[in-house]
Order: structure tokens, then C-alpha cells, then sequence
């Protein structure tokens, strides 16, 4: 099985919807790859899921490395994207394409993501040219969540839906292969679609996008401290993990498991042999 391309993500624009998940090691990478979904965005919310920190700032670019590889491995056929983390391409154009020339080589990954719009065109311009295909991101950034008032849907009036319209086009001329839009209005996220000639990836912007993304640990049930409003549920993995692992403790405690088919076993004469040698030494 080949693995998908860039250039197959923009073929698909107005043809059929896109499908994307997080992953952040190497068998939930496994999962979402046999599935034949089209792209694994290794997150930095793994920050939050995987690491248990409270916001996508903490996780630095040696973490994202360290769990792009793993997905890496698990991923024959997606196109790996993976997330630059907060403060590894703000500072100049040289930090940027280094960093995300790291998370291709020593990762694994295809493609980088990053966020921001006309401030971040330069960085978007030099790793496209580098030869790096580029994830774009707007509406609720999360790594500047606390510049924009904490996790509050973004693009709500006309002049900021105007300014959004203008950054992904931007973005668009500037190379990006797709933009990822999160917690923006429905109307504006399918018109920002319907204005670009790369795919729009949508979490928390309507159906009128080119393709969903979502977290793995939110869409299993494994993520419970919140749970966004655009987040459906397809499986509560989190409470059959404790069911398990409260059976497991009760099996322990009263002495049923382990059981003899959970065992290995020794030939008779063998045991006679090492009592002997036991009661000798």
C-alpha cells in the first residue's frame, strides 16, 4: 500500500471529504492507519491527552519528535503531519525551517503544521521552499489561546471573519498544501472553503469544510477532564478501561487470576528433581 501525498490532499478538494485524526504513538498510529483515514496529525495536544499538562505550550520540539517517530512507524499509508510546538518557529525564519526540517528527518513526518496567518508567511514561504510541505491553522490557535481570551470560537464578527478570509488566502499563496480551521463560525469556515483552492480541514467549523479532523482521546472517550461542544463521542474506552483494570484488581485480591491457563507448567520429574535439590542445599 503507497502512501498518500500532499498533491493527493489538494486533488481531493470538491471531490470527497477528508478525514484526519491525532495519533501520538505507535498503535493508536497503527488503528487510524488500517482504518484508511487520509491524515495522522501527531498533536501538540499531546501536551494535554498523553502528557497532562493543562494547556499545548509545555511540550517541546525533542516530545514532538519523540511521539512523531512512534506514529511514524505505525503509518504505511496517512500522511503524518506533525505540530511545531509554541516558540519553535516564532523567533525567526532560520528557527522555523530548522525545526521543522528536524520533525521530517529525525521525525518521520511528511508535512509540518503550524499556526498563525499574515504573521507567520515568511516562516510558511522558507520551509515550503525548503521542500517541507506545510499544515496551516486558524481560528482558535491554541498556543495563543491566552492572546485571544482563552478557547472562545474565533471569526464571530464581519471584520474578523474578513481578517480570517484574508490570512487563508494568504496562507493559500504561500504555499500551504491545506489549513486546518478550528472553533469558527459555520458560515464563514464554508466560505473561507469555497475561497481557496487547498482543502480545509474542520474541527469545530461546520460541515461546509473539505475535510474533519478531531483528538483521538476525544472521540474514544479516553480524554475526560473536558469535552469540546464540536467533539462527538463514538466510544467511552475510558470507563471499559477501568471496568478492566477494577475486574483486574478484585481477580489479584481474591486469588483467581492468574489461572491455569494463564500459567506455565514443568514436568513432574522435573519438579521431584528440583525439590531434591532444594532440600539438599
Amino acid at each position: 500500500m503507497s502512501r498518500l501525498s500532499t498533491l493527493d490532499m489538494i486533488a481531493a478538494k470538491g471531490q470527497r471529504k477528508l478525514s484526519m485524526l491525532t495519533a501520538y504513538d505507535y498503535p493508536t498510529a497503527r488503528i487510524v492507519d488500517e482504518c484508511e483515514l487520509d491524515m495522522i496529525l501527531v498533536g501538540d495536544s499531546l501536551a494535554m491527552v498523553v502528557l497532562g499538562h493543562e494547556d499545548t505550550l509545555s511540550v517541546g520540539m525533542e516530545e514532538m519528535i519523540h511521539h512523531t517517530k512512534a506514529v511514524a512507524r505505525g503509518s504505511k499509508r496517512c500522511i503524518v503531519v506533525s505540530d511545531m510546538p509554541f516558540m519553535s518557529y516564532q523567533v525567526s525564519v532560520q528557527q522555523a525551517v530548522e525545526n521543522a526540517g528536524r520533525l521530517v528527518k529525525e521525525g518521520g513526518a511528511q508535512a509540518v503544521k503550524l499556526e498563525g496567518g499574515m504573521a507567520v508567511l515568511s516562516q510558511v514561504q522558507a520551509i515550503v521552499q525548503a521542500g517541507i510541505p506545510v499544515q496551516g491553522h486558524l481560528g482558535l490557535t491554541p498556543q495563543s489561546a491566552g492572546q485571544l481570551g482563552g478557547f472562545k470560537v474565533q471569526g464571530k464578527s464581519a471584520q474578523a471573519g474578513k481578517q480570517l478570509m484574508e490570512d487563508a488566502q494568504a496562507l493559500a499563496r504561500a504555499g500551504c498544501f491545506s489549513l486546518v480551521l478550528e472553533a469558527v463560525p459555520a458560515p464563514l469556515a464554508e466560505r473561507v472553503s469555497q475561497a481557496i483552492p487547498i482543502p480545509t480541514i474542520g474541527i469545530g467549523a461546520g460541515d461546509g469544510c473539505d475535510g474533519q479532523v478531531l483528538v483521538l482521546h476525544d472521540l474514544v472517550g479516553l480524554f475526560d477532564r473536558f469535552l469540546p461542544r464540536f467533539v462527538k463521542q463514538y466510544a467511552r474506552l475510558g470507563q471499559e478501561m477501568r471496568e478492566a483494570v477494577s475486574s483486574y484488581k478484585q481477580e489479584v485480591e481474591a486469588g483467581t487470576f492468574p489461572g491455569a491457563e494463564h500459567s506455565f507448567n514443568m514436568k513432574q520429574e522435573e519438579v521431584e528433581a528440583l525439590d531434591q535439590l532444594l532440600q539438599k542445599s
